[in-house]
């Protein structure tokens, strides 16, 4: 099991924090307190406004807002962006400033503050390539032809250059 997205992306989960060997999910009372608040904001910000949508339309045209497909920061002092403004949130945070924000209740003010200041990524910045599963598309293992993925052993009398190894990574001693 691997982390996912659940509802919007950006925040990732830990599967086993929060689903059940058959999937489902888990009773809340069984998952970690910082994951809980997180899926409880969650319930919250599925069907909110992009704010950067909302910096530019405000309260008044609330209908030009796209909704939200991204969410970034802490709870409670999130950022939530549709896919048009996901990139101009990325461009900042990696290349203008936004990280030293990574963790903090201020990142939400400080990339408002920069948006507003027209702030925005370079019409060439594409941010994060998103791969999207549906879990029906996922083959089952019995589908899986393991026969065409295996890599070829070398002959008997065919020798390894172990300098083609990372050797330097640190195993379990027992």
């Amino acid at each position: 099991m691997g982390k996912v997205s659940i509802g919007l992306r950006g925040w990732r989960f830990d599967e086993r924090e929060v689903f059940d060997s058959e999937g489902e999910f888990k009773p809340l009372e069984e998952i970690p307190d910082e994951t809980r608040l997180r899926l409880e904001r969650l319930e919250l910000l599925v069907t909110s406004p992009c704010q950067a949508c909302w910096l530019i339309h405000g309260d008044a045209n609330l209908e030009e807002c796209n909704v939200a497909e991204a969410v970034y920061g802490e709870p409670r002092s999130e950022v939530l962006l549709c896919d048009e403004h996901e990139p101009d949130f990325l461009y900042w945070f990696q290349e203008d400033g936004g990280r030293e924000y990574m963790g903090e209740d201020e990142l939400k003010d400080a990339f408002h503050e920069w948006f507003a200041d027209d702030g925005r990524a370079p019409g060439n910045y594409e941010g994060i390539e998103h791969v999207e599963t549906d879990p029906e598309d996922v083959p089952e293992p019995s589908e899986i032809d393991f026969e065409e993925m295996q890599v070829e052993a070398p002959e008997d009398d065919e020798k390894i250059d172990l300098r083609d190894f990372d050797i330097s990574q640190e195993y379990p001693s027992s």
